[in-house]
């Protein structure tokens, strides 16, 4: 029979669990990080860790869709201060370059490869990822309506566009050290040009 947790005690168990996870996922990756593992570090019984997510790729994924939307925030925040402003594709393109730099030094995604990711995605339920992109589409279009938006711009194919931005950041070592940020640059400048009336 399954232990009761105050509500209390419940967000302590679920912060604990996202806390750790964050830590093995940066340090061991997806593959290495095992639900033994995290009650170890937790100090829960390996039943509890049932009551609050029905698998280790739930759990993983929760705490980087986290870290996916304080990015997204903060991402939301500069294009926000500088659409009052005289917007360029440069400026843009400049903006959210700094973005998808910052995720590489982040712990939890720097340690992630396509890989992983593959792996993460294969495991977790269809309606989670569904959800998850859709998410994303809705997060562009709310970011593109502070912009002066070409008309006939499709908000889910620039979404498709970004997310394969994305994909590319996981082969930097095979696109080259030396051209990377040169590259990443200019696929996203290639997408602003398409949306942004200049």
């Amino acid at each position: 029979m399954p232990k009761s947790y105050s509500e209390q005690e419940r967000e302590y168990i679920r912060n604990r669990l996202k806390e750790e996870a964050a830590k093995c996922l940066a340090r061991y990756g997806v593959r290495r990080t095992t639900v033994d593992e995290l009650v170890k570090r937790v100090n829960i019984p390996k039943g509890t860790f049932y009551l609050f997510y029905k698998s280790k790729e739930l759990l993983l994924f929760e705490v980087i869709q986290e870290q996916h939307e304080n990015v997204n925030r903060r991402l939301y925040q500069a294009i926000s201060d500088i659409a009052g402003s005289e917007i360029s594709a440069g400026k843009l393109t400049e903006v959210i370059f700094e973005f998808y730099k910052m995720t590489e030094e982040m712990p939890v995604l720097r340690m992630i490869d396509l890989g992983e990711v593959e792996l993460l995605m294969r495991k977790l339920p269809t309606e989670t990822v569904e959800a998850h992109l859709q998410d994303d589409t809705d997060t562009i279009e709310k970011m593109l309506a502070l912009l002066p938006v070409k008309e006939e711009t499709d908000i889910k194919v620039i979404s498709a566009a970004f997310h394969a931005i994305y994909y590319a950041t996981l082969h930097k070592s095979e696109i080259g050290e030396e051209q990377y940020d040169e590259a990443l640059y200019a696929l996203i400048y290639g997408i602003v040009t398409q949306i942004i009336k200049c």
